[in-house]
């Protein structure tokens, strides 16, 4: 017990020894495979396919690699796993590489079907091994209760009379021959004379139609191929349509005559040929539905069997029914449905064209089915593989599509919807890319994908060329002068693309779909050609007003080149009017009268149509920009005068340069005054009647945030808002235009109205507020826009003096308010402070010669006097046309005096003047501040207008309002730029004031 006790604890150590053991050597190995293993590689594996593997090999699923085949093994069918050689029969099979093979005896060298026995085959072996019979011989390789025969029977199918049995396709079984067969030899055999094809039987005493040419014509590629499908059912459908009238064996053969594109010819024999010629000699049929067209026992494929009947089909008659953008689904919707066929001529069923039957590209329901919502401009492109088409398309499908709507008696009809196939030839002539509907001819039957008709040689194999329908287009036309949304039949138009199959994992196609909505624009387009003949005449006799005005103001009568470029320059902006009313009045119509109808009057023009409209707007663009520039050429170079009527308070002391005295002089008059009102001139010369920044932020926050952009799709929603999962219809360019144009001329008016009513009232008005200064300064503001025309201000202080304090500052207000002193007018007893003037032409050269003095200093040094500095000499000058002007004022000069009138209503209205200054100048009343034409303020429409349509060209050519926001902005911060410095520069040269103090 002692020895057992004590060897207890080694006995029970001795299993954790040895799992420490275990694990330490599990440790080591690893670190030895891991140091053996090359570097890793991540999670990666080579990329190999069934068809790699070869015969000896097979594809194991479960390693997604190739393995080897045991011995007498090769690769099955399917590539998944091996199967016997030819003479071995199977022992055991549990998938993949596990089976065992063994050889057959000599006596018994043919296997069974299924592979598991041997049996002797008297009539040979096949290449796999298996057991063979002749033609109409079934294969028996079993006793009724399954037990296996020792040699497998070919039994004789009977095609007497009695049975008229043949083997079927896998040769396992006798069925009943094919009727032809019976009817022409009464017997499962067609002997000669007797005609086999297609495995049809056809008697040779028959009127069998033509032999036809199992050909098609790829002619995008050149290619003309014989097809195995053609080869195989041509003459067969086109016999038994003629002879039996099969409609299966009819709508077979139109199909192949719809693989050949529908294409005529007189002299060809192909698969239309043969339909043409079945169609010609069975009028005796009689017609289906009424339709001329349509042929008893035949499809319809054509309407008329030449060119020139399309307006009869598309024109002659308004479909049915009504269509309205708000109501019930059979208003607001296009109810098409197909019926489908096969290729061998098999109806399939009626469907619905919802949920993308004709749409190649993938997308939501909810996408797709917004193609079939009335007014809603539809397109979808994308690329598809051509593996992708070959594994969807496999078979082609062919469609009659029909448009739905239902009878005054509840019942439901259909309208055949015809097909315009730019493939299609007549006469080796491509009539249908034509514009010239005459000449077109229409169809009826369509197809996606052809991928049958491209095989040569097996139709087991992939085609040697494929056919796809790249591009869609449904259009939808309005009848004139509807108000109840009546349209004409829709049109499809197709156009197949020819791909030759080379790769198809790497070869791909673009395909669209579309939906166009449109009706006769001629009416409009006429109105729109009178509106602006019309409305150009207009802008020319006004260019010839404007250009007579400006005659009168400059003091010219002659009519010189001069004359002629300033016409052309008036009527350019006034041309720039015309395009603007009208592109913004047809924006705005279509904007107006598209969205909000119920029952629809009218569409929208198409893209193609909107060509007009956009290079109108490009026009209205230039013209504008022209003019702007003009006007921004005369504001730099306008010529002005502040006059001082500040008198010197008393005398003071001062010493002679040279002479050494001292002597009593005026009191100088301080500069003060005059820089102030030309710093406060210098700041109102571009604010404008609307603040530019808020402007364009509003119309960029309504199009973007508010949702008003939406409003510019082609569709008929008129909702602001739309969600993610909706379609989203192309752009409209003139509901763009018109959508923009809207809402920059709304938030301008409301911006002019409350700086004009509200701001200026009670908060500030620079304008006259400048007045008011120039009258506290005791300044005036002499202002020539023209060599004869211009503006006076008359700030003349009713205090006699504004160089003063502040005390007597507040005094003087104070006197004024309370009506103790005079009024501010030029004229005793009035208020009129701002005058449009019309000087004589006297009185402008006598201010030429003070201001040649005030300018000379910015001449040839050579033209200075040397007896006196260039400053002496301005401002000597400076106060001659200081003393000049006042003395104007005051009616000194009685040869260069002036008088005060009132200007005439239609002078007003005609923006010039009837009587010409000869004598005396003349001061207009003017209470409108009309001064500020020579500021941005005073040609806010000008400017407005320039903006608008900046905006709206950059929207159109980009697509994109804020990138067309951003450089609006920054285009009239530019010219704000320029136009204030160059004004500063321009006003520091003609009043004298140093440009240093302009801030």
């Amino acid at each position: 017990m002692r020895a057992c006790r004590r060897r207890l604890p080694v006995a029970m150590a001795t299993p954790g020894r040895w799992a420490a053991a275990a694990q330490l050597l599990v440790v080591v190995v690893a670190a030895v495979a891991a140091a053996a293993l090359p570097p890793a590689r991540g999670f990666s594996l080579p990329l190999q396919r069934p068809a790699e593997c070869g015969d000896a090999r097979y594809f194991d699923i479960s390693r997604l690699a190739c393995g080897p085949c045991g011995a007498h093994q090769r690769q099955s069918a399917g590539g998944s796993s091996c199967v016997c050689q030819p003479g071995y029969r199977m022992v055991s099979s549990n998938g993949g590489s596990s089976v065992i093979c063994e050889k057959c005896p000599e006596n018994m060298s043919g296997v069974t079907q299924d592979g598991w026995n041997c049996i002797t085959c008297p009539k040979g072996l096949t290449s796999e091994g298996k057991c063979k019979c002749l033609n109409n011989e079934i294969l028996v390789e079993r006793r009724m209760d399954g037990i296996l025969l020792n040699e497998a029977l070919c039994i004789h199918c009977n095609g007497s009379e009695q049975s008229f049995s043949a083997s079927d396709a896998s040769g396992n079984r006798c069925v009943r021959c094919e009727q032809t067969f019976i009817n022409v030899s009464k017997s499962c055999d067609c002997s000669s004379p007797n005609v086999l094809t297609g495995g049809l039987c056809f008697s040779a005493s028959e009127s069998l139609p033509p032999k036809g040419v199992a050909t098609v014509r790829f002619a995008q590629l050149g290619i003309t191929l014989t097809s195995a499908w053609f080869l195989k059912n041509l003459q067969s459908s086109a016999s038994a349509c003629w002879l039996y009238s099969n409609l299966t064996a009819c709508q077979a053969l139109g199909n192949m005559c719809v693989m050949n594109m529908n294409s005529l010819s007189s002299s060809s024999t192909d698969a239309c040929g043969l339909f043409q010629y079945i169609y010609v000699n069975t009028a005796r049929l009689g017609i289906v539905h009424s339709i001329a067209f349509w042929r008893h026992n035949l499809p319809w494929l054509y309407y008329g069997d030449q060119p020139g009947l399309a307006s009869q089909a598309l024109e002659a008659n308004h479909f049915p029914a009504i269509f309205s953008f708000k109501g019930t689904d059979k208003d607001v919707k296009l109810q098409f449905i197909a019926a489908s066929f096969d290729a061998a001529g098999n109806f399939l069923k009626w469907q619905s064209v919802e949920g993308g039957i004709l749409q190649l590209c993938p997308d939501t329901q909810t996408k797709l089915n917004a193609a079939y919502a009335f007014g809603t401009t539809y397109q979808q492109s994308c690329k598809i593989p051509v593996s992708k088409i070959l594994s969807d398309f496999a078979n082609p499908i062919f469609y009659d599509l029909f448009l739905e709507y239902n009878g005054d008696n509840g019942q439901q009809y259909l309208w055949a919807v015809p097909v315009l196939n730019l493939n299609l030839q007549y006469s080796e002539m491509f009539v249908n890319q034509g514009s010239n509907m005459n000449n077109w001819l229409l169809t009826r039957r369509f197809f996606l994908v052809d991928a049958l008709s491209g095989k040569e040689n097996d139709l087991g194999k992939l085609p040697r060329v494929i056919r796809i329908a790249s591009k869609i287009t449904i259009s939808i036309r309005l009848v004139s002068h509807t108000q109840r949304g009546t349209i004409y039949p829709p049109l499809i138009t197709i156009a197949y693309t020819d791909v030759l199959v080379q790769n198809p994992e790497t070869q791909s196609v673009m395909v669209s779909f579309s939906v166009n909505y449109e009706m006769n624009q001629s009416e409009a387009q006429i109105q729109t050609d009178i509106t602006l003949g019309v409305l150009g005449g207009l802008a020319v006799l006004w260019s010839l007003l404007k250009t007579a005005g400006w005659k009168r103001r400059t003091g010219s009568s002659i009519i010189d080149l001069q004359t002629v470029l300033k016409f052309l320059l008036f009527y350019a902006g006034d041309l720039a009017n015309v395009f603007f009313i009208i592109t913004v009045g047809t924006g705005i119509y279509w904007l107006v009268f598209f969205k909000a109808q119920q029952f629809v009057s009218v569409l929208l023009p198409l893209p193609s149509q909107e060509e007009d409209f956009v290079t109108y707007i490009a026009c209205a663009f230039s013209l504008k920009a022209l003019q702007f520039l003009k006007l921004l050429v005369s504001q730099l170079t306008i010529d002005i005068f502040f006059i001082d009527w500040e008198r010197p308070k008393g005398k003071v002391l001062k010493a002679v340069e040279g002479e050494g005295v001292i002597k009593s002089a005026a009191a100088p008059v301080s500069i003060w005054r005059t820089y102030f009102i030309a710093n406060e001139w210098n700041e109102i010369q571009t604010v404008r009647k609307i603040n530019p920044l808020f402007q364009v932020l509003a119309v960029l926050f309504f199009l973007e945030v508010v949702g008003f952009s939406n409003l510019a799709l082609m569709d008929s929603s008129s909702s602001l808002t739309r969600s993610s999962e909706s379609f989203i219809a192309p752009w409209s360019r003139i509901l763009r235009f018109g959508v923009s144009a809207a809402l920059w001329l709304a938030i301008a008016f409301l911006q002019i109205i409350f700086f004009s009513v509200f701001y200026e009232r009670f908060v500030e008005d620079k304008i006259s507020q400048f007045v008011d200064l120039c009258c506290m300064s005791n300044i005036s503001v002499f202002l020539l826009s023209h060599s004869c025309f211009g503006y006076y201000i008359h700030g003349r202080s009713v205090h006699g003096h504004a160089d003063t304090n502040m005390e007597e500052m507040n005094m003087n207000l104070k006197r004024e308010a309370e009506n103790l002193c005079s009024q501010r007018g030029l004229l005793p007893n009035t208020d009129g402070q701002t005058f449009q003037i019309s000087i004589s032409r006297k009185m402008r050269l006598h201010y030429d010669r003070i201001h040649e003095t005030l300018t000379r200093k910015r001449g040839p040094a050579r033209l200075l006097d040397s007896s006196a500095n260039t400053f002496e000499q301005s401002t000597r000058a400076y106060n001659t046309m200081n003393k000049f002007l006042n003395s104007f004022i005051d009616h000194v000069h009685k040869e260069m005096d002036y008088i005060v009138k009132d200007k005439l209503l239609l002078e007003r209205i005609l923006g010039m003047e009837f009587m010409e200054p000869l004598e005396k100048s003349i001061f207009y009343n003017d209470e409108g501040h009309s001064f500020s034409d020579v500021l941005y303020y005073g040609n806010e429409t000008t400017l407005l207008i320039f903006d608008m349509l900046f905006f709206s060209i950059v929207d159109l050519a980009s697509q994109s309002f804020v990138l067309a926001a951003i450089l609006t902005y920054l285009q009239q911060e530019i010219f704000r730029f320029i136009r204030n410095t160059l004004g500063q520069k321009n006003l520091a040269s003609k009043t004298l004031v140093d440009e240093r103090f302009l801030i």
